[in-house]
C-alpha cells in the first residue's frame, strides 16, 4: 500500500481558481484525466519515483470522455490545460489515453511556449514496437482511442513492419467504475472483446486506457501466457524517469517535498470512493474546482 502524507478531509464547496496551490510549493508535476484512471498512473510514479511533489485533476464532472466527439475531447482537455497554466504549473502529464490519442499534438502546438505537456501513447507505442518478437501487437482502449489510430501511427512510425490491431472495449470503464471488475459478467464481456485479439495471434496486448490495470490479470489470464501484458502505468512512469534524465534542466526545477493534492470537478465523496479501489485502500484529501 502507498504511503500518502495527506489526510482526509471533506470539502464540500469550490475553492477559487487562485488559491489551489501554496506557491512555496511549485513547481509540481501534474497528471491531468478525464477522470478516476489515472490515479493507476499516478499509483506507478508514486512508486518510480515518490520524492517529487503531484497534483492530480479528474475532470469527473464529465467523464468519460471516450465515448465524445474528438471536438469535445480536444474542448474539455484544453479546459483542463489553461488550468494548469493559470496555477503556473510548469509540467503535465496527460494520463489519459484518450486526452493522448484525440488531442495532445493540438495541446502541445497551441501551448508549448507555455507549459511542457507529455502523454501516454507515445511510451506505450515505444514500448510495444520494441518488445514484440512477432511484431504482431493489439490495442485495447476506449472508442475514442481505437477510432483515432494514435497507437498504430506511433507504432509503425518507429517500426512500419509492426501489424497493430486495435479493440475498442466501452463497457469496461462504467463496469471498472461499478466496481464490478471482479464480477463475472465483467469478465464475460471481456472474453467477447479479445477474441478477435486472439484470432490475430498478437504477443503483446496494451491496455489503451488507465482504468484498464484494474483488470490486467482478467486481461492476461484470457490472453494466455504467450502474451504479454504490461502495466502501462509502469511502463509510462519509467518512460518519464527516463526523460528526466535526459532534462535535467526541469528536474532541477520540480520540488520535492514527497506531497500530493488531488482535485476533482465532480462530486468529492465519489472520487474519494473511487481512490480506495484505484489506489488500494489508500485514503486521500480531495478538493473540487471548476474548470
Amino acid at each position: 500500500m502507498l504511503s500518502w502524507k495527506a489526510k482526509r478531509r471533506k470539502v464540500g464547496k469550490r475553492i477559487p481558481k487562485s488559491s489551489i496551490l501554496n506557491p512555496k510549493s511549485y513547481p509540481v508535476i501534474a497528471l491531468f484525466d478525464s477522470g478516476y484512471g489515472g490515479l493507476t498512473v499516478l499509483k506507478s510514479f508514486l512508486k518510480v519515483l515518490p520524492k517529487y511533489d503531484y497534483l492530480y485533476l479528474g475532470d469527473s464532472a464529465r467523464v468519460p470522455y471516450g465515448p465524445r466527439s474528438p471536438e469535445t475531447i480536444q474542448k474539455f482537455s484544453e479546459e483542463g490545460i489553461q488550468f494548469f497554466i493559470k496555477e503556473k504549473v510548469p509540467l503535465v502529464i496527460v494520463a489519459c489515453n484518450t486526452i493522448s490519442a484525440v488531442a495532445l499534438r493540438y495541446l502541445q502546438k497551441k501551448y508549448s511556449d507555455q507549459i511542457k505537456i507529455l502523454g501516454v501513447v507515445r511510451p506505450l507505442a515505444e514500448y510495444a514496437a520494441k518488445n514484440s518478437a512477432k511484431k504482431r501487437i493489439g490495442i485495447a482502449g476506449t472508442r475514442a482511442t481505437i477510432a483515432s489510430g494514435a497507437y498504430k501511427t506511433e507504432i509503425q512510425k518507429l517500426d512500419p513492419a509492426c501489424e497493430v490491431i486495435g479493440q475498442a472495449c466501452p463497457l469496461l470503464v462504467p463496469l471498472i467504475e461499478e466496481n464490478w471488475h471482479h464480477k463475472p459478467e465483467t469478465r464475460m464481456i471481456l472474453r467477447k472483446y479479445l477474441r478477435s485479439l486472439k484470432t490475430h495471434n498478437i504477443d503483446t496486448l496494451i491496455l489503451g486506457c488507465t482504468h484498464y490495470p484494474m483488470l490486467q490479470k482478467e486481461f492476461q489470464k484470457i490472453m494466455g501466457a504467450r502474451v504479454h501484458v504490461p502495466n502501462p502505468g509502469d511502463i509510462v512512469a519509467a518512460s518519464f524517469e527516463d526523460y528526466l534524465q535526459r532534462h535535467p534542466e526541469i528536474e532541477k526545477k520540480l520540488t520535492k517535498k514527497g506531497t500530493q493534492k488531488f482535485l476533482t470537478t465532480g462530486d468529492v465523496d465519489r472520487f474519494e470512493e473511487f481512490s480506495t479501489i484505484f489506489l488500494e485502500g489508500t485514503k486521500i484529501n480531495v478538493q473540487k474546482i471548476a474548470l
